[in-house]
């Protein structure tokens, strides 16, 4: 029984697991299997009665009794400063004030890309139009920022020549052609964009001769070489079969209400858009194997966010999907250009009582010291955001509320996400931004409002966070309506920013004070025999005792775009003991005895090289 493409509230959820079943998903893949059949036929039966009231977004499951938030007490919380007017970035993200459609409310990605190779990362804001603009044929202006070196960043859209590219969303970064320089895949309604770099501080529109229009909603995109022939693939995800031509009517559903007001319609009631993954060959173009390797989502599931991360340390890059108000997906790379779906199996597909959950944003981290990676999904309001724990074997542990990253995000909307080092202690630490999506909340006497202040959780070293976020200083209480959030030292100061696309009006670009006494290190990597930006490279250090390990990652948080140069925070040590990388090749490089708060470019097989001298021979 599956009731994935119907129109009504009752037939549009996909069959998922009971809350009965969530016991049997924290073991063994074998042991869940026989299961999760039965589970899944249990659920369809209960999902015809529980669904009948129909809205916009289901009644989520209470949190576990006894939980509480942890504040942090007793140790220094970076100071997070808006410096977005110091900074020159002045752009403006256009959004319709009443939402009437639910594109209006989706956009907002941010890039971060080091467009020009001059080792300071630049910065690309998305927009998007209005229904009422795109109808007239009007786009909005997206920007690119080029970072002066001082704190300050200056407009060179024009130049660049990639102001309107589509009603566009967000986007990723990869080097699709291996010449050194980094591309921009833009996603929109209606067809996405390729920006090749030129070198020279400009772009073309290649998307056509390239094959990577699509055509459909897309909305996160990540690109990553699953296969190992050094040349970055590219993953798509698609969102709601929506046409400007055939808008759906304003609260004229019941999956139009949200708390019995009328909203948006979608996602629920709505289609399912299918995803993409575009295959590399090698001259510039791209062929869709989306169905023959597994990953083209039949079922319609409304995907969001997406990543590239190996999971297991088999040496190739997994697919992780989140999917809003649908089960989300898991990809295991078999190694023989096909994928198989293990979300359920996993243990990552949904809540721990067997829920599915708006999910948004995907982060990817190590943050227990374990070296395997897990996963924090951001969710809708009333949901906890999802930490899913790496426990190894493709076998993972929602510890959201245990880890303290549940109770506290439960009254936002929760959008970008990402783990990342704010203190420099050498423990990832998460932040989180929040916005609804349905202006007409405010008129409800009671909840949450459309603007909504931001989360910020401390690593608490033992597998835990405590929250922070009233702690940071004033930026991140400020309520506002946030989308994407990427993470960058964006003035090399050993300290990592923040980056946020808010959909209504201005970005915020938080500058990080960092804490006094820390040290830290900063790898820049490229490829030979690997892809020329390395993604997938998973390096792994050792300083004052402790052991961490990251990866070259593009795409993550959402429809975002993070630095791809690799942070580690070194607490006290004031040298790196030892550094392993792991190409996407399979070569191994080792090196040792590095000093402490320096930026490192290492060229696969060539060693520590200068920065300026990184790619400037591999072409």
């Amino acid at each position: 029984m599956n009731f994935a493409h119907s129109n009504s509230r009752i037939f549009q959820v996909p069959i998922e697991p009971s809350p009965i079943a969530s016991a049997e998903f924290s073991r063994t893949t074998q042991s869940r299997q026989p299961f999760l059949s039965a589970a899944r036929q249990a659920s369809a039966c209960l999902l015809l009665v529980v669904q009948a009231f129909a809205q916009a977004h289901s009644p989520a499951s209470p949190p576990p009794a006894g939980v509480k938030s942890r504040v942090c007490k007793d140790r220094p919380i970076p100071q997070l400063v808006d410096v977005t007017r110091k900074s020159g970035i002045n752009f403006k993200h256009l959004s319709a004030p009443e939402k009437k459609y639910i594109v209006e409310s989706m956009s907002g990605g941010v890039i971060i890309i080091d467009y020009d190779r001059d080792g300071w990362p630049d910065i690309y804001f998305t927009n998007a139009p209005t229904v009422d603009m795109a109808l007239k044929g009007e786009k909005a202006r997206s920007a690119l920022y080029h970072n002066n070196h001082d704190g300050t960043f200056t407009d060179v859209t024009d130049k660049a020549g990639i102001a309107t590219p589509c009603f566009a969303m967000g986007g990723a970064v990869g080097d699709y052609n291996n010449d050194g320089w980094p591309d921009i895949y833009v996603t929109c309604l209606g067809g996405n964009v390729l920006y090749k770099n030129n070198g020279n501080g400009t772009f073309t529109d290649v998307t056509k001769e390239a094959g990577v229009a699509d055509g459909r909603w897309s909305t996160g995109a990540a690109f990553g070489d699953y296969d190992g022939d050094g040349f970055v693939d590219l993953m798509v995800t698609n969102y709601v079969d929506f046409k400007l031509s055939d808008l759906p009517e304003f609260g004229s559903k019941p999956t139009c209400k949200y708390r019995g007001i009328d909203v948006q319609c979608g996602p629920r009631g709505l289609k399912g858009a299918g995803d993409a993954l575009y295959h590399n060959n090698g001259n510039g173009t791209f062929t869709d194997v989306s169905k023959t390797a597994g990953v083209s989502d039949p079922d319609g599931y409304y995907g969001l966010g997406v990543v590239w991360s190996d999971f297991n340390n088999t040496g190739r890059p997994d697919i992780y999907v989140a999917n809003d108000s649908t089960p989300n997906y898991l990809y295991k790379n078999d190694g023989n250009g096909k994928f198989t779906d293990i979300g359920l199996e996993s243990g990552t597909a949904v809540s721990n009582d067997g829920s599915e959950q708006g999910s948004m944003g995907v982060a990817i981290g190590d943050y227990n010291h374990t070296g395997r990676f897990s996963i924090y999904v951001t969710n809708f309001a009333d949901e906890n955001s999802a930490l899913y724990e790496n426990l190894g074997n493709y076998d993972f542990r929602e510890a959201s509320y245990d880890a303290g990253v549940g109770l506290p995000v439960l009254p936002w909307i929760k959008w970008g996400d990402a783990f990342v080092d704010l203190d420099n202690d050498g423990w990832e630490d998460l932040i989180a931004v929040n916005g609804q999506v349905y202006p007409q909340v405010d008129s409800l006497p009671s909840g949450a409002r459309y603007h909504q202040p931001k989360n910020l959780f401390m690593n608490e070293r033992n597998g835990s966070f405590c929250d922070a976020s009233n702690q940071a200083g004033p930026a991140l209480i400020e309520p506002r309506v946030s989308r994407g959030l990427a993470v960058a030292d964006l003035d090399n100061d050993g300290n990592v920013d923040i980056v946020i696309s808010d959909i209504d009006g201005s970005p915020m670009i938080l500058h990080n004070n960092g804490v006094p006494g820390t040290h830290w290190v900063s790898f820049e990597l490229a490829g030979t025999k690997s892809n020329r930006l390395a993604l997938g490279a998973r390096v792994t250090i050792t300083a004052g005792g402790m052991t961490q390990t990251d990866e070259v990652r593009s795409g993550g948080s959402y429809i975002s775009q993070s630095d791809l140069r690799l942070h580690f925070g070194l607490a006290k040590a004031a040298k790196v003991d030892s550094v392993e990388i792991r190409w996407p090749s399979g070569g191994v490089e080792k090196l040792t005895n590095l000093a402490a708060d320096h930026f490192y470019a290492v060229r696969e097989g060539s060693g520590l090289v200068s920065r300026e001298n990184l790619f400037n021979q591999l072409k």
